[in-house]
């Protein structure tokens, strides 16, 4: 892992005027930079903007260019916490980062970097919270992913079923943090909402920062609506912030999700990748974005099958790229072959 910048964070001013606090001399915030975020837009009358944690895709990369694209928050991919801490190959394939991730853009703005675990193990999860701390602003726990060989393992969907255990997770990790790191849930919602309403509350209890709700059950697939009316009911059970999944491709999307549920914020992620600039309130990718995700890409190597995923992702609603453009794009071997594309395509 990179090591990240020490330089002691200054006071930030929104347009708003909302300040967000410094961090102190010994690097301890008084609350988690999460928190912060969630109040300096409740401050500004607007949502918390985030993007969701996607299994290959939310690498450094990618992550860097959505800073760019007023997302507030962004996930590393889900982590294994079990291998996370005992393997250094793990560690070393499943995050990196760099200095700049963790400075304010050019803008001024403050964001946060969540890293997202699987865990089943109370001791795996604090443990490689522990590990990952000094690189991030907190750690959230999946209990969503619906998979079968999640479910197999205890982890994703299947922590659905032991509120406690969830609740033993939480505490441990913020037992391992302490009270500058944000520990929070995703989750999806039982077919008994009533479960759900209980289970977010053991969850504020155990001392949970945040929670995002993706409104659909473990069986529903991405093609089934979410369920905006029960997330509205789970905001209303819990005092904690709550962010809304699911179903977010517009601008329009986050105002009507936003004014149905109550929500605090929203958490895009299909969505971003199809237009990382779905927040500045663009109906496409501009031509500048994929540029300038080309250009973290060869500043920050991944493998070049994810750089071409995203790239042909982002150009896919693009109404300038033919037919013939998007075959030549899925032609491309490799990064030379990728930027020649973007230059005879756009003379960039």
């Amino acid at each position: 892992m990179s090591q990240i910048c020490r330089r002691t964070m200054q006071p930030i001013e929104s347009e708003s005027g909302h300040r967000i606090a410094p961090t102190s001399a010994d690097g301890v915030m008084q609350k988690p930079r999460v928190i912060q975020l969630f109040e300096a837009a409740k401050a500004e009358r607007r949502p918390l903007q985030v993007c969701a944690p996607m299994v290959r895709y939310s690498k450094l990369p990618f992550r860097m260019l959505l800073r760019e694209c007023d997302v507030d928050v962004t996930y590393t991919p889900m982590i294994l916490a079990h291998e996370f801490i005992r393997s250094q190959v793990a560690r070393d394939s499943d995050f990196t980062t760099c200095p700049a991730e963790r400075e304010p853009t050019s803008d001024g703005r403050q964001h946060a970097l969540i890293a997202q675990f699987a865990a089943s193990n109370p001791e795996d999860f604090a443990r490689a919270a522990e590990l990952i701390a000094p690189w991030v602003d907190g750690v959230d726990l999946n209990c969503g992913c619906p998979q079968s060989w999640a479910i197999k393992e205890g982890i994703g969907c299947s922590l659905m079923e032991d509120p406690e255990l969830v609740a033993s997770l939480v505490r441990a990790a913020k037992a391992s943090l302490g009270p500058g790191k944000s520990v929070s849930c995703k989750i999806r919602i039982h077919k008994d909402l009533s479960q759900t309403v209980r289970w977010v509350r053991v969850l504020e209890e155990a001392g949970v920062d945040f929670i995002t709700v993706h409104g659909r059950t473990r069986s529903q697939r991405s093609s089934t609506p979410p369920d905006f009316a029960a997330i509205k009911s789970l905001k209303q059970s819990v005092c904690v912030p709550v962010l809304a999944n699911g179903d977010i491709y517009a601008a329009e999307d986050v105002k009507r999700i936003v004014s149905m549920t109550g929500v605090d914020g929203v958490m895009a992620a299909r969505g971003m990748l199809e237009n990382p600039a779905l927040f500045v309130g663009h109906d496409t990718t501009p031509v500048d974005c994929a540029r300038r995700f080309l250009e973290h890409a060869v500043r920050y190597p991944i493998p070049f099958q994810l750089v071409l995923h995203h790239f042909a992702e982002m150009t896919v609603r693009m109404p300038s790229v033919t037919k013939k453009e998007r075959q030549q794009l899925m032609d491309c071997r490799d990064l030379i072959d990728l930027i020649d594309f973007v230059e005879d395509k756009w003379r960039l």
